[in-house]
């Protein structure tokens, strides 16, 4: 995958608060090292696909990229403690957007930071993380693009094996995911090397 320009001091910085704070993740997955916090799997997972979808991106954009999944659901905030219906979903990710801006927009005000970020780009990561102006902001949309790319790549196969979701809510599932892309995400997903289950899937939804 594609690489990005080195951060000055303070964004690197900057990431490492955030991956600190990622790190609290009692839930974990098995690494190279021995288990790892899911949260900051998740995390380098959105770089490396932020990279392949805007190797040019701002050092907010980067920032955004890297706190998308901030404190998430299986963690603070539950998508059991909403309704299991379609506005109880709308209802949680909300919530969920709007704690984790304001939660990651408390951490890039951290006297570790040096020099500070400026509070304009403070902000500027915050409505990033809310996904604000989604469908005029190109930012947005590539970090919309990044995390529908880590939930094919990262997420996917789990998901579709819950005994709850048979072949026809998948397949609407990837119908949503695929409308939320743009042209430039859409090209990276057909890229991808997928399961042959998934693949099936993917299938099927673009072809209905």
């Amino acid at each position: 995958m594609e690489s990005f320009k080195p951060l000055e001091a303070n964004y690197v910085t900057a990431i490492k608060i955030i991956d600190d704070a990622h790190a609290e993740d009692p839930n974990t997955i098995p690494g190279d090292n021995g288990p790892v916090p899911y949260e900051v799997h998740y995390a380098r997972k959105m770089t490396r696909w932020l990279a392949a979808r805007k190797p040019d991106a701002s050092p907010a954009l980067q920032l955004a990229c890297r706190a998308q999944h901030f404190r998430r659901s299986r963690w603070e905030l539950p998508r059991s403690s909403y309704p299991m219906t379609r506005p109880g979903y709308l209802t949680w990710r909300a919530k969920q957007k709007a704690q984790a801006a304001t939660q990651v927009a408390e951490l890039l005000s951290s006297a570790e930071i040096q020099p500070p970020l400026a509070q304009e780009e403070i902000e500027r990561v915050a409505a990033l993380v809310r996904k604000e102006n989604l469908k005029n902001d190109e930012e947005t949309q590539a970090l919309e693009d990044v995390a529908c790319l880590v939930f094919l790549d990262d997420q996917f196969d789990g998901f579709e094996k819950k005994s709850e979701i048979d072949d026809e809510k998948m397949v609407g599932i990837l119908r949503k995911t695929w409308g939320k892309m743009s042209e430039e995400g859409r090209k990276l997903a057909l890229g991808m090397e997928l399961s042959e289950r998934a693949q099936t899937l993917i299938k099927k939804a673009l072809d209905g």
